[in-house]
């Protein structure tokens, strides 16, 4: 009987939530029946109402599992979840017409609705994110966001044997994870489930673009605007005119771009996409450093802001001159070279300076932050010049994309049990430290001495690893926080003047 009380569970939750409505109850029912081979239901079923959608489809896919419905490995379970929550969903055009039923009353109102539906359906995974391990430590540039991602799960051996057995060829559709083809899509052994995943459609630039969210949010409604037409990441005018659109759109969110570039862009290149969200990051709140003018761009205020990247503040009312401005700076910079400071801007006709931008709307004035980048290897270092360097590794070796940018840490899921493991090397216990972190761990027992205790570890250990990320950003930034940056720095300023 339990899948029947999981079952009756399972609508009764989709209805106090209003995902669908009571005529909808038997007919929600039947089309979980038929994906779980069921052809009656009892008259009586006793409904245990104090677990969690996830929890009820744990039920409902384990049974399927026992049953052979469906074979025992995670990218079938995560299929089959995907199209439970599938049978509650509004189509793809009911959910845009109600998006902007709201968004003519309220942007707000229209995200707030999105955002519900996409945590409801299970399409944001709330309760894997809630695994993650999240904390701010303070330094100098204000408080960084750290988080140990424990959201998304590891690939389980099996499914890894499978797609090696796989004899078929790989699959083109979707083209990657980012394309519109998504929407409502099975899924297979090597690619996500997205039966429960709707996008919205939105004009930026005279293009049609698609609004969906993260299904693992690293932040506060962390939604991912990606082109209509699988192409690669470019950053360009267009780039500047679709991200303020977009907040003049939905004034509530920022909205910002990976670099374009391999080592200093995000993880996909392949589609052009965006990211933003209802959140304040800590370089949002960085102060000017000093500020500068634009002559050609009169009414536009410029800031070098105070950030272990280097990052450019535009701000104007105005933001077709604020695109101006700011296409004249990635067109400066694109060709800009100072080899004191180590940049050079190609080799061999390979370009290495771009642009991360990140627009915002606050106090009626549109902002527009510039980090400048360059992905120039050397000898040294052969993973990046402006990239995370051979001794911080150990916490974060992977590219520094725009959430890190912004002082958001992504840091890899090992660290859980790592720290932990450093924390028994620090109290003196037996312990398994890693070799790569050992060199650290010593540094920590020597600089903490006495005062590291069994009340104090944990929190060590937190604010050191918040130091890590921000050597992480410093080590990114492609003009250092020293005399010889700083001055660096006003060289590449007096060329925009």
């Amino acid at each position: 009987m339990e899948i029947y009380s999981a079952i009756e569970a399972l609508v009764k939750q989709a209805l106090s939530i209003d995902l669908i409505d009571k005529e909808d109850k038997i007919y929600a029912r039947n089309q979980i029946m038929s994906l779980l081979v069921l052809n009656d239901f009892p008259e009586q079923v006793i409904v245990n109402s104090e677990l969690s959608i996830p929890d009820l489809l744990d039920i409902l896919v384990e049974f399927a599992v026992q049953k052979n419905i469906i074979e025992d490995l995670p990218a079938e379970r995560e299929i089959l979840s995907a199209k439970i929550m599938n049978v509650f969903l509004p189509r793809p055009s009911d959910v845009n017409k109600e998006f902007y039923k709201k968004y003519s009353v309220n942007p707000v109102e229209a995200t707030n609705y999105f955002y519900k539906l996409s945590k409801d359906s299970n399409y944001i995974q709330t309760r894997n994110i809630a695994k993650n391990i999240n904390y701010v430590t303070g330094t100098p540039y204000g408080e960084l966001d750290i988080t140990i991602n424990l959201s998304k799960p590891e690939k389980d051996p099996k499914q890894i044997a499978r797609e090696r057995e796989m004899k078929t060829p790989a699959s083109h559709y979707p083209k990657c994870l980012l394309c519109i083809e998504n929407e409502g899509y099975e899924g297979r052994i090597n690619h996500p489930a997205r039966s429960n995943h709707r996008i919205i459609p939105i004009q930026l630039a005279n293009e049609t673009w698609y609004f969906q969210y993260s299904p693992y949010v690293y932040y506060n409604e962390h939604c991912i605007i990606l082109s209509a037409e699988h192409r690669d990441m470019k950053i360009d005018r267009e780039t500047f005119e679709r991200l303020l659109e977009f907040v003049e759109k939905f004034p509530h969110y920022f909205l910002g771009s990976n670099a374009d570039l391999p080592i200093v862009g995000g993880s996909i290149l392949s589609h052009d996409h965006y990211q933003g969200g209802n959140y304040e990051f800590a370089m949002a709140r960085a102060k000017d450093d000093y500020t500068f003018s634009l002559s050609d761009y009169p009414s536009i205020q410029a800031a070098v802001i105070r950030w272990p990247m280097s990052v450019i503040r535009l701000r104007g009312k105005d933001r077709h001159e604020l695109v101006d401005a700011a296409d004249m700076i990635l067109d400066k910079w694109k060709t800009y070279s100072d080899p004191s400071a180590n940049i050079i801007a190609e080799t061999d006709g390979t370009r290495h300076n771009t642009i991360t931008p990140i627009a915002r709307k606050r106090n009626e004035q549109y902002e527009m932050d510039l980090v400048l980048r360059n992905n120039r290897t050397s000898e040294e270092y052969p993973l990046g010049i402006f990239h995370p360097h051979e001794d911080v590794h150990h916490i974060k070796k992977e590219n520094i994309g725009l959430i890190e940018v912004m002082g958001l840490a992504v840091l890899p899921a090992r660290l859980a049990s790592e720290l932990v493991e450093i924390e028994k090397y620090l109290l003196g216990v037996s312990h398994e430290v890693k070799e790569y972190h050992l060199p650290w761990a010593k540094e920590l027992q020597k600089k903490y001495g006495s005062s590291i205790t069994a009340d104090t570890v944990k929190e060590i250990l937190r604010k050191e690893v918040g130091l890590k990320f921000l050597r992480v950003l410093e080590d990114a930034g492609v003009f250092k926080r020293d005399e010889a940056g700083l001055k660096a720095f006003r060289r590449f300023i007096k060329q925009l003047k």
